[in-house]
């Protein structure tokens, strides 16, 4: 008999989307939009025994990111935005620290291929954790359970079936879930609105938690209007689109543009450059900053390639934002940007 199907969210929080009735559940699995995502053996069975068509290039090409000590800005109180590498970030909006999808360590599977730009343990004072989704290359264990003691006032912040995921790694951390299009709450006191939106994508840690667990992005709204979107880990699909239309044009798009070769495996998980100099187009984003490359060995394009093309994109004149392409432990002064 086949598994009915049923939309969930979390009643506890505000829905900002007129009519939309929460997010499409199939037996325990989250649905990406309407249909289930389920990848297949058979696909990566393909890739392994296929041969890389850039394998040599890709060999050669030894490029890592730039990385500078961003120690000083960790202990100021100064706003700011540091990319720690892949897609973990630092940002300061009004002296409140955010930590996005943190992977400080390597791991079976996941060697770091440059630095961290400061020691994990001065990673302190922050006071929210943004968790898109439930990939190791996003959720790492260690890394939370580091952040977690080292910040005691710590609050995070994720997808529907999050909270059971995290707290078995620190089990006193507490985890606010959404559904797409749901408002989070947060304290008086916090300088933003905080919303959880789409990303079209998919879930899986072990044999037997396929789409368990939801996927999304966050928009940061300040008093003043202006919008910080992270897009977490996502494919091309018309939740950009959607996004525009209620809280459009953005100020600041965190855009991945890594891991999509070769395409048959990636293009329903990753955009490649070219879909997100389209995403950042349709967003109608004032200002780009590339996260999900250079750090993690992940895919079969040369580690250079998705920043070249990309950039390759905007000196063409076919990126509506600015492009901000930092070192890692670079701080962009984001709150200075027209």
């Amino acid at each position: 008999m086949a598994a009915s199907a049923r939309y969930v969210r979390n009643p506890q929080l505000t829905t900002i989307k007129p009519n939309y009735p929460g997010n499409k559940m199939i037996g325990r699995q989250y649905c990406n939009g309407e249909a289930l995502y389920e990848p297949k053996l058979s696909t990566v069975i393909r890739w392994q025994l296929s041969e890389n068509k850039q394998k040599e290039e890709k060999k050669a090409d030894t490029w890592a990111p730039e990385v500078i000590d961003c120690t000083a800005f960790l202990k100021s109180q100064e706003d700011g935005l540091v990319w720690l590498g892949h897609a973990s970030f630092l940002l300061r909006v009004s002296g409140k620290t955010i930590l996005t999808d943190p992977v400080l360590f390597s791991s079976i599977g996941l060697r770091r291929r440059h630095a961290l730009p400061c020691r994990p343990e001065d990673l302190l004072n922050i006071d929210y954790l943004l968790l898109s989704h439930g990939h190791r290359d996003h959720l790492d264990e260690q890394s939370v359970k580091l952040v977690a003691s080292q910040n005691p006032h710590l609050q995070a912040f994720g997808p529907l079936g999050l909270p059971k995921l995290v707290q078995g790694m620190a089990r006193k951390l507490p985890v606010q879930e959404a559904g797409w299009w749901q408002q989070f709450e947060l304290s008086p006191d916090a300088p933003f609105e905080l919303f959880y939106l789409p990303a079209s994508h998919w879930h899986r840690r072990g044999l037997f938690d396929l789409n368990t667990v939801l996927w999304g992005s966050f928009l940061l709204r300040l008093p003043d209007g202006r919008t910080i979107y992270f897009a977490g880990d996502t494919s091309a699909a018309d939740h950009f689109e959607q996004i525009e239309k209620l809280f459009g044009p953005l100020d600041v798009a965190l855009m991945p543009i890594g891991a999509y070769k070769p395409g048959y495996m990636m293009n329903l998980s990753h955009v490649n450059p070219h879909e997100a100099a389209k995403a950042v187009n349709q967003l109608r984003a004032g200002h780009v900053v590339p996260m999900h490359y250079g750090t993690f060995d992940l895919s079969d394009e040369p580690a250079s390639e998705p920043l070249r093309e990309l950039q390759h994109v905007a000196h063409g004149g076919m990126l509506r934002g600015e492009l901000h392409a930092p070192a890692v432990g670079e701080v962009l002064r984001w709150q200075e940007w027209e």
